[in-house]
Formats: C-alpha cells, structure tokens, sequence
C-alpha cells in the first residue's frame, strides 16, 4: 500500500459481508450529507480518488470496491452477478445506516446503484450518472465480445490481463494522465490470475441473451426508473466512450430523465472522472450544495 499513498491516501474500512472482507472508503464527517461513489469494471475506488478530498469537505463519501474487486476480497467461487452486487450494496448501506443518500456512478457502477436505488428510492437524494447504464441496450464493443469468447476470454482477461491494460487505451481520450504511477494504481488489485476473477465474471454477466439471469434484473431496473424520476439528476458524459456511446447510452439516460442537468464533455472518454475531474469537480460541488443540504 506505501506506493498508493501518494495518489490513494484514504483510510480503508472493512464489513464482514457473510464471511467476506468489503472494504470501502468512508471519508469526511460524520454527520454530513452522504454521498456513495459505484465503480465499475475493471476499476476499484481508486477511480474516484480525485474528486474525493474535495467532496468529503462538505460530504460524509462512501466508496466500496465491489467484492472480487479493488482491496475487497476475491472469492473464486462466488455468484458474480448484478443480482449479488446490488445485495451487497443494500448490505453495506444498511449497515452503515446512511438515509438520504446521493449516489454517484459509472459503468457497472450505475446498475449496481440503479438496482439499490429503484429497490430504496426513499433512501435516495439525488444521483450523479458518469458513463453508465442501468437498461438493456442490444449493442456491445468489439472488445469486450472478445473478451466474452469461450477459453480465449479467460486466457485474455486473467492470464494477460488484457481487458484492464486495453482500457488504458480505449478508455481515455488523454492517455497522458495514465502515467506510471496513475497505471500502477489501477493494477494493484489485479496482479494475477486469481486476482482478476471479477474482471472477467463482469464481462460474462452482461446479459446480451434474453435467457442470461442478468437480463431480468436489468429489465426490472428500467421498469423501475420512473421511481426515481423526480430525484435531482446531473449527467456527465465523456462523449469519447466507444463502449457506452452517447448516441446510444447517454440517450437512454435522457430518455427515462428529461429534466436531467447533462453536461456533454469534449475531449474525454469512457474514464470520464480521469479525463475530465477539473471540469467536473465545479459542477459537481455546486450540484451537491444546492440539491443535497
């Protein structure tokens, strides 16, 4: 952990979720609006360490790393699916007992969230949606469906470990802020075969079949939107992102959110928070203050 200090200088949490280590950051004080950061894959909470110490000045901010992800820990036979991931998330919360919680998200982040949000939208304040999904879309990257091939996928994704290394390159329209040190911090987590289980079971969970188990949860998740309808909404949106396409996914959040404050941002891409926090940070802050007193 001493070479993630500089970039990652939070203190780590644990819950014992079923006999499971969960860790979570829990930053800023106690008493505070509560605001929970939803990573998605193949990231951890490092992702979100740049808007953290801003945010926790004002915010009690709760960030988990998904079981099999970040410093939680990586079962090898465990139900890695949008199902368990949202029950874990419901635990946490529960756990912590924070109500009024504002929820912000990115990639497999935003179903996770989604899923506790339309499960608990009395528990919800408002929600901060970065590059991210919470409804079926019938269309899927290149890589990924790579990633997804039978024997070939697993050798790629947790012997090469191909898919986290791939979004060094695909996930960013400013490959210079994926310095050493920033690479390092992403790779931490995931340094061998055992370790990038998760990786490659969120790949298999995207329900692309109308049969995969998956797909119900994330049916149920849109049906549900409307619950949330009324909640303040910000949007933004790296329009960069080859995987979750404006043109398709930031659509589909103004479809089901029309009264959503979306901010469009050039040159970023899908590691929006990465390519975009100086920008976002303002935006964000001021959302927060208005919405979540």
């Amino acid at each position: 952990m001493k070479s993630l200090s500089k970039h990652y200088p939070f203190a780590s949490n644990y819950y014992d979720l079923d006999g499971l280590k969960l860790h979570y950051l829990d930053e800023g004080p106690r008493e505070a609006p509560v605001v929970v950061m939803v990573h998605g894959n193949p990231t951890w909470s490092f992702y979100w360490r740049t808007i953290i110490p801003k945010i926790s000045e004002t915010h009690r901010v709760i960030v988990p790393d998904h079981i099999g992800c970040g410093l939680s820990d990586k079962p090898q036979d465990y139900p890695y699916t949008l199902e368990q991931h949202i029950t874990n998330l419901e635990k946490l919360l529960a756990h912590l007992d924070v109500h009024n919680v504002t929820l912000v998200m990115h990639d497999w982040g935003g179903s996770i969230g989604s899923g506790y949000a339309t499960r608990h939208p009395d528990n919800i304040k408002a929600m901060v949606i970065t590059n991210t999904s919470a409804f079926f879309r019938p269309v899927l990257y290149w890589g990924i469906k790579l990633a997804r091939l039978p024997i070939l996928g697993e050798i790629l994704v947790r012997g090469f470990n191909a898919f986290l290394l791939g979004t060094f390159t695909i996930g960013t329209s400013q490959p210079r802020r994926f310095n050493k040190a920033v690479r390092a911090g992403y790779l931490h987590p995931y340094r061998n075969w055992h370790d990038r289980i998760a990786i490659l079971r969120f790949v298999q969970d995207i329900p692309m079949n109308a049969s995969h188990p998956t797909r119900h949860t994330i049916n149920e998740i849109e049906n549900k939107l409307n619950l949330l309808r009324e909640k303040p909404m910000v949007i933004f949106w790296g329009v960069d992102d080859p995987v979750f396409t404006a043109d398709t996914f930031l659509a589909g959040w103004i479809e089901h959110f029309p009264n959503a404050e979306v901010h469009e941002l050039e040159n970023a891409g899908h590691f929006v928070i990465e390519d975009a926090h100086e920008r976002i940070l303002p935006r964000l802050t001021s959302f927060l203050m208005e919405h979540t007193k």
